[in-house]
């Protein structure tokens, strides 16, 4: 019997869901168990970093890394992991793109400490204390954790040294070099079957290929695409829920069967990469867009802006007032926010923002 493959998984800074999704494979999970041996899946199993140290370089076959890259301790285990692996694929829209958490680098880390510590309606810390990498405990650090992760000469009062959180936020491949990407707010369970069937057989495309569809999510809705012309925008809640909202047309006028983006409900999906199988479409919900820019498009976030401005009012553009312009435009709520929510570390945008601000993150 061959030797199995040896996989990995680890989770950086990410909300566990691709954890998860990994798991939504469900039975497929005993034919995965077939042909790998997992070595190293913290959340899963009883394993230490200093194992990791243990391992010779390149033991792991492939290292799925989901999450991005927040503070130091995630930036020391990614490097050990690509020591040690032959491939990584970067798992997610986090550790692709940044994804949502990515939007904090439009801040300081003390504006994020500030306001996640300080100035939110829910917190109590009245004596605004905010997370430092050295603190001093009565607990004897030393024999705990060994002398290289602590100091201090008082047995009673030793200084614990915990992860820094980074100045900004770091894509996987801002850390380490990737191998292949599989994107997704999480990663589409076919996807990460298709991912490993390839792996298996030894049929993965390109080194630095972009593990799912190469078209947009348009072409994967089925909802009837029509003549594209927005009067206004209109935002989810917005439209009135229904029962009969399932079975066509609901009180409020929204037609399940019609592309919402003709209904004037901003969805990402010209400018965002299938995969999916417009999951969040069929549930009639817009695209976001978790799996990132289309095959060949630098900024996912100007792309949709160009499509929505060809059609956003242009029946009878040429008679509207520049008041009746900027109040159609007003009802785009945040806008990097929405055009950008999941690849603004990856845009012109950002390179643009790091040029005015005169900082390179």
């Amino acid at each position: 019997m061959p030797d199995k493959l040896k996989f990995a998984f680890y989770w950086t800074a990410s909300c566990g869901g691709c954890e998860v999704a990994v798991l939504d494979i469900d039975e497929k999970i005993l034919d995965v168990l077939e042909i790998t041996e997992i070595v190293f899946w913290p959340v899963a199993m009883d394993i230490k970093y200093k194992d990791v140290e243990q391992f010779s370089d390149g033991y792991i076959d492939v290292c799925f890394i989901n999450g991005a890259i927040r503070n130091s301790e995630n930036e020391e285990i990614v490097k050990l992991l690509r020591q040690k692996s032959k491939t990584v694929v970067a798992f997610g829209s986090c550790a692709c793109f940044g994804s949502v958490i990515g939007l904090a680098n439009l801040n300081s880390r003390e504006t994020i400490f500030e306001t996640v510590y300080k100035e939110t309606p829910a917190t109590i810390n009245p004596q605004n204390i905010i997370p430092q990498n050295k603190v001093r405990t009565n607990v004897r650090t030393e024999q705990m954790f060994g002398p290289n992760k602590c100091s201090g000469s008082s047995p009673n009062h030793n200084e614990l040294t915990l992860p820094e959180f980074l100045e900004t936020l770091k894509t996987l491949d801002e850390a380490i070099k990737v191998d292949y990407y599989l994107p997704g707010c999480p990663p589409p369970v076919k996807l990460i079957i298709d991912a490993v069937n390839a792996i298996a057989s030894g049929k993965l495309p390109p080194a630095g290929s972009v593990l799912a569809g190469k078209k947009s999510v348009c072409d994967e809705c089925k909802k009837e695409k029509q003549e594209k012309n927005i009067k206004e925008i209109k935002r989810v809640y917005e439209f009135k829920c229904s029962p009969r909202i399932h079975s066509g047309v609901s009180e409020a006028n929204i037609d399940t069967e019609k592309c919402l983006l003709e209904q004037g409900i901003i969805c990402l999906g010209p400018a965002t990469r299938s995969g999916c199988e417009a999951k969040c479409l069929n549930a009639n919900m817009p695209c976001n867009g978790c799996m990132g820019s289309c095959e060949g498009v630098s900024d996912q976030g100007a792309k949709m802006i160009s499509a929505l401005g060809s059609i956003l009012g242009i029946t009878d553009e040429e008679k509207l007032t520049e008041g009746q312009i900027d109040k159609i435009i007003e009802k785009i709520h945040d806008p990097i926010g929405t055009f950008y929510k999941y690849t603004l570390l990856k845009s012109l945008l950002y390179e643009i923002i790091q040029i005015r601000t005169n900082v390179r993150f």
